[in-house]
Parts: structure tokens; C-alpha cells; sequence
């Protein structure tokens, strides 16, 4: 084994990196967006924005695009939830933002009634950021509603698939480094022979078309680098600096010094009538 596709979530990705680069094992991860990964080892890398991309960016798109200037944090406390909040959160304060309220939570179906009763009574935030996952989402949304509280909820990558929840995510925000509804060649050429391969399916998510760039990229570099692992490596470590970037269905991937894709897209989708349709970021 020279490499390892993975880990989908920052949290395995960050526990076994110490384990792949002390093995000098490459690990890409297609979807971990911890800020932490950066630091996490030269054999680790990964073809998502960070936390530090897609927090800033939803803080802009709240911000300047739809013009709101008070909201209020609800995170997961992981290292996920917490570097979505803090990236959110400054960007947010520099840009004139009030943020009412910063409230963490556990588990994937987490009482938040307090929570959302306090921002009810103050009656001042107009959305709620959400730094956690689909399921937690999902819960957020269900008990702001039941208290009449309609204000838009917006989020990172963890709550990819929330379109599913119908009506009840109608209006919501989602960051990614990829949405099925990118208007772009090599998408457009991806999903047409994905709908032939697999008729009926549902859309891919992020994870999977990164892990499918992932895939092709890997065979390019192995093929040029032999399966020595130094050399494999090495070879990753050169795309886009030394030698061409690889031109995926994602967008372009040219990997800095840390392993981290430099200037990843994050795309900014509105879910609407169960779909979830690019408005940010093409």
C-alpha cells in the first residue's frame, strides 16, 4: 500500500495521520476541512477547502450578499464545529457583523431548545450559522419552525444532503468545494456518464466526485512515480508546483506546501423545493 483515500471527516483523518506519515503511507482526504489538517503531516493532503475558505466565505456571502448584520453560532464541539465557528465568527466581526449568540452542543440529535428560546426572546438575529452536520441541522431547524422563528440557516460541508429534508430546508445555505449544479464542462461530462452508469441514482455528493478526482489523480502521479512511497510523495507534492496541476471534475488541484489545495473553489448553494442550487462561487 502506498496510499490511502481518506478520511472523509477531520477527526479520523487528524487520528490516523500520525499513523500514515510515521509509516510514510500518502493519506488524501477528499472532504476533511479541519484547519488542523494542514499541519498534520507531509504524507497528509486533501483536495477540500478548509474551515479557514468556507467560514470566511459564508461570513462574506452573509455579510455583503444578503445584507445581514446580526446572527447567531450554534457548533458541534469538535474540531470541525469549532473551527467553523471561529473562521465564521471573525470574518463575520470584521465585516461589521454582531454575532447575539455563541452556543456549542454534542451529539447528532442535540437539544437545542434552550438555545433556540433565547433567540426567540431576543428577536435580533437574522440567521443562524450552523458549524456541525446534516442530522444537526436538521434538529435546529425542526425546533426553530416549531417556534415560529423562520430566519435563514447556513453552514459548511457537514450539511450536505439537507435538501432531503423537504420544505423544512427550504431557504438554507450550504458552502462546499463542490455542487452537482456547477455548470462546468468537465461536470457536466462527469454526471452525464454517471446518470448512463447508474440510471435513477441520486446525485454524487462532494465526497464522492473528490474521491473520484482523488482516484485519477493518484493513477497519474503512481504512473510516473513507480510505488515507492518517498517518491509517490514527492510526486503529489510537486502537482501544481513543479509539475501541472490536475484538471478534476472538482476544479483545478494544485497542492502548497502543507499538503492543501491552493485556491479552492467554495461554492455557496440555496436549498429550494428539495434541491440545492449554486449561487456563490461558479
Amino acid at each position: 500500500m502506498v496510499a490511502v483515500v481518506g478520511h472523509v471527516y477531520s477527526s479520523t483523518t487528524l487520528s490516523a495521520a500520525p499513523v500514515y506519515n510515521a509509516a510514510r503511507v500518502v493519506e488524501i482526504s477528499p472532504s476533511s476541512s479541519s484547519p488542523q489538517v494542514t499541519q498534520a503531516g507531509a504524507y497528509t493532503f486533501r483536495v477540500c477547502p478548509s474551515d479557514l475558505q468556507q467560514g470566511a466565505a459564508l461570513a462574506r456571502f452573509a455579510a455583503e450578499r444578503l445584507g445581514l448584520l446580526r446572527g447567531a453560532i450554534f457548533y458541534l464541539n469538535d474540531e470541525y464545529g469549532r473551527g467553523l465557528r471561529q473562521t465564521f465568527a471573525s470574518e463575520f466581526s470584521r465585516l461589521g457583523g454582531v454575532v447575539d449568540q455563541v452556543e456549542p452542543y454534542l451529539g447528532d440529535h442535540p437539544d437545542v431548545s434552550a438555545y433556540v428560546e433565547l433567540l426567540a426572546r431576543r428577536g435580533t438575529s437574522q440567521f443562524v450559522f450552523l458549524g456541525g452536520n446534516e442530522s444537526e441541522a436538521e434538529e435546529v431547524l425542526r425546533v426553530a419552525r416549531g417556534r415560529g422563528i423562520k430566519v435563514p440557516l447556513l453552514g459548511g460541508d457537514g450539511l450536505e444532503g439537507l435538501q432531503a429534508a423537504g420544505a423544512l430546508a427550504d431557504g438554507s445555505y450550504i458552502s462546499n468545494g463542490y455542487l452537482p449544479s456547477l455548470d462546468t464542462p468537465k461536470n457536466r461530462e462527469f454526471l452525464q456518464a454517471y446518470a448512463r452508469r447508474y440510471p435513477g441514482a441520486a446525485l454524487p455528493s462532494h465526497a464522492a466526485v473528490a474521491t473520484y478526482d482523488i482516484v485519477y489523480l493518484l493513477r497519474r502521479v503512481i504512473a510516473v512515480a513507480g510505488v515507492d512511497r518517498g517518491r509517490v510523495r514527492d510526486a503529489l507534492a510537486a502537482v501544481g508546483r513543479t509539475t501541472p496541476p490536475f484538471d478534476g471534475v472538482t476544479g483545478t488541484i494544485a497542492f502548497d506546501e502543507n499538503g492543501d489545495v491552493v485556491h479552492p473553489r467554495v461554492v455557496i448553494g440555496r436549498i429550494e423545493g428539495g434541491q440545492i442550487h449554486a449561487v456563490e462561487g461558479l
